[in-house]
């Protein structure tokens, strides 16, 4: 097992500043999203990742063309950090055909397959058996490329996860897989749900090759990932990158958080936001910063719009691609 500080100074100030845009646009749009969720505008179910999002960007860039990934309820993230526009991830909040699923996915289900987005899913751990699937397809093809799936550490004690992890170390793909252990599963807390502390024990079991990081640090985060992903292209099997980071919000939208302890929300407001964080890292200056939010913001409202304007699919539409 791997669990070491990452030392600074690997990346660009220039690229540093990407993260922090990268990041303040899923900000900003699941803030509008969210907005739009309580006006009644977006149908179905709403989850928002607010404060995870240091690991979409920094996974997410680290992962090379080709590459593949699955999510969970909590995707907007990582599909806008991998390069999915606003528009089309906005349009599909909307269920409209100009969605980066054409409607059919929603929220919870977003699939985006140009960019390697094998989908969301509802179901807790449901994308860590496709993601085994998809990376023994590349063991077996002698492809260069690596599958990665995401998953809360609630999903660390389902079924799948354990059939998941051990197939994958025996059979040895190249998948990464990725803990966004925010410490509450839904609405239950660590201590009430895990006999462990420290989640990377979990792979233990398996043999399999671990990685620990602060999950609201970005820099770290791309460095933990593009060593997990070069460890499992590179031939020596799946990692398991175990992503320590706080949710700065409910589990859904609405949520009264009665689980929390008092105040401790507000602390970690204060004190572990990744934008936060990586601000004054760089140490940005109010004009700049202020610069990089309003280009942002444009970009989201642009893509409510859009998604406004959008093409409701017909009735007809929704038994199509229905093989059972």
């Amino acid at each position: 097992m791997e669990n070491r500080k990452t030392r600074r100074g690997s990346l660009s100030q220039a690229r540093l500043r990407d993260f922090y845009r990268e990041m303040l646009l899923i900000r900003r749009f699941e803030e509008k999203v969210e907005e739009r969720f309580r006006a009644g505008e977006l149908p179905g179910f709403l989850h928002v990742a607010i404060g995870q999002e240091a690991v979409a960007v920094g996974v997410c860039q680290a992962m090379a063309d080709g590459d593949v990934f699955a999510s969970t309820h909590r995707a907007h993230g990582h599909a806008l950090a991998r390069g999915t526009h606003p528009n089309a991830v906005m349009a599909e909040l909307y269920g409209k055909a100009e969605g980066c699923s054409h409607g059919y996915g929603g929220s919870m289900h977003l699939y985006d397959l140009e960019r390697g987005f094998l989908g969301a899913n509802a179901v807790v751990g449901g994308g860590l058996p496709a993601i085994t699937g998809a990376a023994l397809a590349f063991k077996l093809r002698g492809e260069a490329r690596v599958a990665v799936a995401f998953f809360g550490d609630g999903a660390t004690n389902i079924g799948t996860f354990h059939e998941s992890l051990n197939l994958a170390q025996l059979w040895g793909v190249p998948a990464v897989f990725v803990c966004e252990n925010n410490h509450y599963a839904e609405s239950t807390p660590a201590q009430q749900q895990l006999p462990i502390e420290d989640l990377a024990k979990r792979a233990v079991a398996f043999g399999m090759h671990s990685i620990t990081v602060d999950g609201q640090d970005v820099e770290a985060v791309y460095r933990a990932a593009s060593r997990a992903l070069e460890h499992a292209r590179s031939g020596k099997g799946p990692v398991f990158l175990l992503c320590q980071t706080y949710r700065l919000v409910g589990h859904y939208v609405g949520d009264p958080q009665v689980y929390r302890p008092k105040g401790e929300l507000q602390e970690l407001r204060e004190s572990e936001d990744p934008l936060d964080k990586l601000r004054a890292s760089l140490e940005l200056g109010d004009d700049e910063a202020d610069a990089v939010d309003r280009e942002v913001e444009e970009l989201v409202e642009g893509s409510v719009d859009f998604a406004k304007a959008g093409t409701d699919p017909k009735p007809d539409d929704a038994l199509k691609n229905v093989y059972a």
